[in-house]
């Protein structure tokens, strides 16, 4: 960039249903980023990109219906717009998304941002869709209207971006936005009153439209700061405001919704036309299907059903990629490092440990590919209000459905979602049972599992499986404990009627390719990030605890042993080398076989010493009621950082052990591993029972160290977190010795 290069910062904003999310991505591509405005735990999104030599810094504000903040996302809107956070530059200008089928109801926050004296521009989004609909709107006319830049987009195809590109870099030239009251007189004065006793009393020269969303907003979040700051006095003088317009006819916060539509309604009179007709429409019949009380309960448990059967169906391809590529790094380090402690940390710690998760990693992707599709394409809100009428007999409202569906990706951002929920006990609770929504880090688990105990067996044409079926099974064991929870905690801690739940339900649209890749590509990014590190280092210390204290002499003889045995074997195979016969007659080596028994020997009696399995076997008895032995104890405990650790840590031990050998087919080796897996008395260690067993057990744990401290961050206190921690771990053992003991009678 030239030094004569200059930098906008755009915020762009809109309500949820508006695609701006696809015109965010569509403009800064992947050149994003995504964290948290500082002090608050609301998802900043910051993109950049470079257009005619000229840098734009573009802000994805969390997304409103409204300025009326009632969360800390909507919050964090108003302070952005109003320039009251310091992390965030002055801003150049807004860009106002609007969906152009719903030109009118959307142009209400539009209405109340154009007040803010901002240089705006206003993009209507879904054009394409509104030109489809028979959808008839005069642009050049509203743009006069309005006095301000409007670009027609369709952001999930890329449509438009150039003509937005060209508005930002031109908004400079665009004046800002010149105030037009729209209420009645008798409100401005009242708002002059109030900045003025302001002024006055208590020395703070308020910017005139924050006094105006302050009148509004009864009970919002600058009425309750001032009210803290300045006690009574401020709350009985802005209530005796609010009384004067109530007694002049201009009743708050009423009067704000009748002024704006009204405004909306002489703003696009003569400009659009719509069918005089409403028309039953193709997605009106979608949604009397999807949206109907049982045939749309039904639809959305069979489309769960073929998430989980097209994640076991197409991962194969990919994992074998990543199986062949972890098999040939483990021949390359083993081929380069004599045997040894550095040998035994690459292969076993690192390699056997990390890569036993990354062959997971196909089905992770696949999962937030199928979210992301519902996501997008506006399936997920209807199930949202399909299942409001279920969770309020809960206690809960359709509010709640979203974040607790986002937490099967992933509890941290599912938590942090109910921020969008307004009342505290609603919030409280969701928050509480979010972490037993099973999230992706509990997916490798249940594969590894499923896969090496659970009878591969297909119907209908091979579209449902036992596999596929116990999988979506293991994700609804957390949703149906998840019932009497939240039955418990409103009763015991959170007492109250739940909200009422009311939803701006989006067009259906074709999903955008650009937003499932970015979200997708996020989504994965943050787990091999976790996999790099907090498994990396789990792998290493269990590695360690599991290689110490022992004597690794007579074992690192043995393998060089084998390895000279290996390479005499691939020399017997070449012209020059010495005759098969010859091989056979040495008695300098012994034979492979029993060289292999005697190596896993030595590698079984070592992990049993170490420190890892002196510490494996004092926690026996507590996980014996459950059918576990002293591995699957030790993998659990390692895990309760991050539960996808337990993979991991298995692989780690199992290969210290001796106990992973070449794959059988369609098993990876740790899956053999398991099934060889023996008690001292020769009794196999896993079987379905025991398989259930730690699948219940993990499916209601708190093994989530984030998920804890992002629960102490939303409540504000560390209560919380330690009594979800305590209740689940409770719920998990409890579930988990039922399941084996139960199981244990039908299967021997």
């Amino acid at each position: 960039m030239s030094g004569s290069a200059r930098t906008k910062t755009i915020a762009l904003i809109g309500n949820p249903n508006t695609g701006k999310s696809s015109v965010f991505n569509a403009l800064c591509a992947m050149n994003a980023r995504i964290g948290n405005f500082p002090g608050v735990t609301v998802e900043k999104k910051l993109g950049r990109y470079q257009f005619a030599e000229e840098e734009v810094s573009v802000i994805d504000l969390p997304g409103t219906y409204s300025l009326s903040a009632r969360s800390a996302d909507e919050q964090v809107a108003v302070d952005v717009l109003l320039g009251r956070r310091a992390d965030v530059p002055p801003l150049s200008g807004v860009v106002v998304i609007v969906d152009a089928t719903n030109i009118q109801r959307n142009l209400y926050l539009f209405s109340q941002v154009r007040e803010l004296g901002l240089p705006m521009i206003l993009v209507l989004n879904m054009w394409d869709r509104a030109e489809a609909e028979g959808i008839e709107l005069n642009v050049d006319e509203l743009q006069k209207r309005l006095n301000l830049p409007i670009v027609t987009t369709s952001a999930h195809r890329r449509q438009g971006m150039d003509q937005l590109r060209e508005a930002i870099r031109r908004l400079d030239d665009v004046p800002k936005t010149t105030f037009t009251e729209i209420f009645p007189s008798v409100f401005s004065e009242e708002c002059s009153k109030l900045a003025e006793l302001c002024k006055r009393e208590w020395n703070q020269d308020i910017p005139w439209p924050q006094i105006r969303r302050g009148v509004l907003d009864v009970g919002g979040s600058w009425e309750q700061s001032q009210e803290q700051q300045f006690g009574n006095r401020f709350r009985d003088q802005l209530a005796a405001v609010r009384l004067r317009l109530s007694e002049a006819q201009c009743r708050v916060p009423a009067i704000e919704t009748r002024v704006r539509y009204g405004w909306i309604r002489e703003v696009l009179d003569g400009v659009l036309r719509q069918r005089p007709e409403r028309t039953f429409t193709l997605s009106d019949r979608f949604d009397r299907f999807l949206t109907h009380r049982f045939f749309g309960v039904v639809f959305f448990i069979f489309v769960m059903l073929l998430v989980f059967q097209a994640i076991y169906s197409w991962y194969e391809p990919i994992t074998g990629l990543i199986e062949g590529g972890i098999a040939w790094l483990t021949s390359l380090v083993e081929g380069a490092m004599a045997p040894g402690a550095m040998q035994s940390l690459l292969v076993d710690g690192v390699i056997g440990g990390v890569g036993a998760v990354l062959v997971f990693l196909p089905q992770i992707m696949l999962l937030f590919f199928f979210i992301a599709i519902m996501e997008d394409c506006g399936y997920m809100a209807r199930a949202a209000f399909l299942m409001d009428k279920i969770m309020t007999r809960f206690g809960l409202s359709g509010k709640s459905f979203l974040p607790l569906m986002s937490s099967f990706a992933c509890a941290v951002p599912g938590i942090m979602a109910t921020r969008v929920i307004d009342q505290r006990r609603d919030r409280m609770i969701t928050i509480l049972i979010a972490p037993l929504m099973s999230c992706s880090a509990r997916l490798p688990v249940y594969v590894l599992l499923v896969s090496a105990f659970v009878p591969k067996k297909v119907w209908l044409f091979g579209l449902i499986g036992t596999q596929s079926l116990v999988l979506l099974l293991m994700h609804c064991v957390g949703v149906v404990i998840a019932i009497p929870v939240a039955l418990l905690l409103k009763k015991w801690f959170f007492p109250g009627e739940a909200a009422p739940f009311v939803m701006e339900l989006p067009s259906f649209k074709w999903p955008s390719a650009w937003v499932i890749i970015f979200r997708v590509w996020e989504r994965v990014k943050a787990f091999l990030q976790n996999a790099g590190t907090l498994i990396l280092l789990t792998t290493i210390v269990i590695w360690g605890a599991g290689y110490f204290p022992g004597d690794h002499t007579a074992l690192n003889a043995l393998t060089m042993q084998l390895d000279e045995l290996e390479a005499r074997s691939v020399d017997s195979n070449s012209e020059d080398s010495v005759s098969n016969e010859e091989l056979e007659g040495s008695n300098a080596i012994e034979p492979a076989d029993a060289l292999l028994a005697r190596i896993n020997h030595e590698k079984s009696r070592l992990i049993e010493e170490s420190y890892l399995g002196r510490a494996g076997k004092f926690l026996e008895p507590a996980v014996r009621p459950l059918g576990w032995d002293w591995r699957i104890g030790i993998g659990a405990i390692a895990s309760f950082p991050a539960r996808e650790v337990i993979v991991a840590t298995l692989g780690t031990i199992y290969s210290l052990g001796g106990d992973v050998t070449d794959t059988e087919e369609g098993s990876t080796a740790l899956q053999t591993a398991l099934k060889s897996a023996t008690w001292p008395d020769g009794r196999q260690v896993y079987n379905l029972p025991v398989a259930f067993s730690i699948m219940v057990f993990f499916a209601l744990c708190a093994q989530c160290g984030a998920t804890l401290v992002i629960i102490k961050r939303e409540t504000n206190s560390w209560r919380w977190p330690i009594f979800t921690f305590i209740y689940m771990t409770g719920l998990a053992y409890l579930g988990a010795f039922l399941t084996y003991q139960l199981g244990s009678l039908f299967v021997s």
